[in-house]
């Protein structure tokens, strides 16, 4: 039996560190959405307003099945924000959705030169639960665990997610709540500008 390992989140959560090193912990094949597209011809093209590429998800999925199913590897890691919505629900054993204040998250986002709507955009996604929610509409809602990564190295990430995948943790959701934190803080204007 495959374990197929997702991990999404908005960008900056730590996705692809933590991906990378979980992948060479378990020897897993390490798949990143975003080279994935583009090395085997799955995009439709780019979204000059977004400054983001535009994926075939429907061709994405079949060649992701093609991969799996292909592979003599027992562990996958699939990494990207879309992952949830572009891999058959059948072929995941789990869904980590990274999470992070987004104080943190901003300050992340400026150091690496994000220009102001995408800025915003995406700290509004990560305020709404928007990956949350995509993982929650395209997955079996078992396989779906939330971490929060505000102030944790990657080694601390990865353990915890090997915790769950090991069933020395279960796996939950709801635990964070950016939206009522930023509320009652009374700094949610400055965070939401979308």
């Amino acid at each position: 039996m495959k374990r197929v390992t997702l991990i999404t989140g908005t960008p900056c959560t730590g996705k692809t560190t933590t991906a990378k090193q979980l992948a060479t912990k378990l020897n897993a094949d390490y798949i990143n959405l975003t080279e994935y597209a583009k090395t085997n011809g799955l995009t439709l093209g780019e979204d000059k307003k977004r400054q983001t590429t535009i994926i075939n998800e429907k061709a994405m999925q079949q060649k992701l099945t093609e991969t799996i199913n292909a592979t003599d590897n027992a562990n996958i890691i699939i990494d990207g924000h879309y992952a949830a919505a572009v891999t058959p629900p059948n072929l995941v054993t789990h869904v980590f959705v990274l999470r992070r204040n987004p104080k943190e998250l901003k300050k992340l986002m400026q150091k690496n030169n994000y220009p102001e709507a995408k800025l915003n955009e995406n700290l509004a996604a990560e305020i709404l639960d928007t990956c949350l929610t995509e993982a929650l509409q395209e997955q079996k809602k078992e396989k779906v665990c939330e971490i929060d990564t505000t102030e944790k190295t990657v080694d601390a990430i990865t353990n915890e997610i090997l915790e769950v995948i090991n069933k020395k943790k279960n796996c939950t959701i709801g635990n964070v709540d950016w939206l009522g934190t930023l509320e009652t803080q009374g700094i949610l204007d400055q965070y939401l500008n979308y």
